[in-house]
C-alpha cells in the first residue's frame, strides 16, 4: 500500500503529463518554491518535485491537498487538463441561443474549452436590434468583430464604430459596449473572443 502522498510510479499517461504540467504552472504562477508548496500541503518536497516531473501519479488525498492549496475544486483542476478539444465542431453540435426581444441569434461556432483561450461566435441581429452590455465578463477581453452581411454599429470605450460588410473591428474591452443594427436588413457577423 502506497503512502498518502506518493501514488503509482509513473507509466505516465497523457492526462498525467498534462496534470503535472498544470500543477507546475500553478505553483510558478503563485511564485511558490517547492518548499513553499510542501509547507502548504504537508507533502514532501521530493514527492512534489517527482510529481511535476511526471515520475509518479498523485493519490486522491495529495491531489485534494494540492487543490486546496491552489483554491480549486478537483473538478476545476481536472477540467483544465482534460483531453484536447475536438478538432472539428460540426454544425449540428454548435449551440444556438436566441433573444427574441431584440431579434438576436448567437451561434457558438467554436465553444470555449479549458485548454483554449479563444472562442468564435456568429451573431445575427435583426433590423433595429440593440444590445448594451454593462461590461465584459473578464476585464481586457480581446474581441475581433468581422461583419459578414449588413451593417453593424459597435460602441466601446465611448467610441462609436460604423461597420459594413467585410469590415473588421478589433479591441480589448474594459467597460461598457453596445451592438446595434442600424440598417433595414439583419446584420450577420463573426465575433472572435480571446481571454487575456
Amino acid at each position: 500500500m502506497g503512502s498518502v502522498e506518493s501514488g503509482a510510479e509513473s507509466g505516465a499517461t497523457a492526462l498525467d503529463t498534462r496534470l503535472a504540467g498544470r500543477l507546475a504552472e500553478l505553483r510558478t504562477e503563485r511564485g511558490w518554491s517547492l518548499d513553499d508548496l510542501a509547507g502548504r500541503t504537508g507533502a514532501s518536497r521530493s514527492t512534489l518535485s517527482r510529481l511535476e516531473r511526471v515520475e509518479l501519479s498523485p493519490t486522491a488525498v495529495l491531489l485534494g491537498r494540492l487543490c486546496a492549496a491552489y483554491g480549486l475544486t478537483m473538478s476545476q483542476l481536472l477540467a483544465e487538463v482534460e483531453s484536447e478539444p475536438p478538432l472539428v465542431v460540426r454544425a449540428g453540435r454548435q449551440e444556438v441561443w436566441r433573444d427574441e426581444s431584440v431579434g438576436f441569434t448567437r451561434r457558438s461556432v467554436s465553444p470555449p474549452h479549458p485548454g483554449l483561450r479563444g472562442e468564435l461566435v456568429e451573431g445575427v441581429l435583426g433590423p433595429g436590434g440593440d444590445i448594451a452590455y454593462d461590461g465584459p465578463p473578464v476585464a481586457g477581453l480581446e474581441q475581433h468583430i468581422w461583419v459578414l452581411e449588413g451593417a453593424l454599429e459597435v460602441t466601446e470605450g465611448g467610441r462609436v464604430h460604423e461597420l459594413a460588410a467585410g469590415d473588421c473591428l478589433r479591441f480589448r474591452l474594459w467597460g461598457r459596449s453596445r451592438f446595434r443594427c442600424p440598417g433595414a436588413e439583419p446584420v450577420r457577423y463573426a465575433l472572435l473572443i480571446v481571454l487575456p
